[in-house]
């Protein structure tokens, strides 16, 4: 019998955890471990989230946290070399991250909780990880997600490296250039190119290409250029609200729909189309289509 996608996305995660469990001091970095997965690395992060409820460096964080209160439980080791075996290069770090974890100090962990007093990190983020991943497939009700097919197109952008709250500084200058160079119109369309997970990627290196519509003919000048977005299958949906609150979109598109929908994604970035003015509409008025590109069913 075939299985389901959300079998395989499972198994494939699955085989993520297994290694990482394994290999707590080894490279378990983003790249490598989605290479593991066999997910595209543009993706592999949020189907992470989507299964397991928790993001992969949260993860991680976790199960290193959980190994350095068994050592300070049952060995003499000192703090500060299981503050360094978990990855924390100070004792001070180390100390903030088990607490939020633990709810206590790792010296009051080791010599004050009793066997039948201890805080694990299961009774602190465990139940609170299985709640955060029902919210993401049930959401506030049935996700509506068409599959629709995107024609190529050919755009004049500016790329933005940093975080993505602070993108209107590229879209002024693509606007202004346009606007002056008399290619904007009723048909052009607005389209940004989200290459990075802000919960991945530190914010000042995040990519972000603010694209419009163009045609094949145009001349691009000083900090603008041109690309051709790839066509193909896309599965939409449509964001309804601030632009700070795409990411719970984004979250309910890869936990609720992905996961059941029986397709793969192919390794292109999402895109998002933004169907309004955010100078002349209100942030809870915006409307946004999150387009995430689809493998062939073939």
């Amino acid at each position: 019998m075939k299985k389901s996608t959300e079998q395989l996305y499972r198994q494939r995660i699955l085989h993520v955890q297994v290694h990482i469990q394994k290999n707590l001091d080894g490279n378990l970095s983003l790249e490598a471990l989605a290479r593991r997965s066999y997910f595209s690395i543009y993706h592999f992060h949020r189907i992470f989230k989507a299964v397991v409820g928790e993001s992969l460096q949260e993860h991680i964080r976790r199960l290193r946290l959980e190994r350095a209160a068994s050592h300070l439980k049952h060995t003499d080791e000192s703090i500060t070399n299981i503050a360094f075996d978990a990855g924390y290069q100070t004792h001070e770090a180390f100390t903030r991250a088990f607490k939020t974890v633990f709810g206590c100090s790792p010296s009051y962990f080791r010599n004050r909780i009793s066997t039948s007093q201890e805080i694990t990190a299961q009774d602190r983020s465990g139940k609170q990880t299985r709640q955060e991943n029902d919210n993401l497939f049930t959401g506030d009700g049935p996700m509506k997600v068409e599959t629709k097919n995107i024609e190529s197109m050919h755009v004049a952008f500016v790329r933005h490296v940093g975080p993505y709250n602070d993108v209107g500084e590229a879209w002024d200058r693509l606007c202004t250039h346009l606007g002056k160079e008399g290619c904007l119109g009723s048909g052009s369309q607005f389209i940004g190119i989200c290459y990075d997970d802000p919960e991945v990627t530190p914010p000042e290196k995040v990519r972000y290409d603010a694209c419009i519509t163009v045609d094949e003919d145009f001349i691009p000048a000083g900090d603008i250029a041109i690309q051709t977005i790839a066509g193909g299958e896309y599965a939409v949906t449509t964001h309804f609200g601030p632009y700070e609150k795409l990411g719970q979109t984004y979250s309910r598109l890869f936990g609720e729909w992905l996961l059941t929908s029986g397709r793969e994604l192919r390794s292109q970035p999402c895109l998002e189309f933004y169907l309004n003015d955010p100078d002349g509409t209100e942030p809870e008025d915006l409307i946004t289509d999150i387009c995430l590109p689809l493998r062939s069913k073939n």
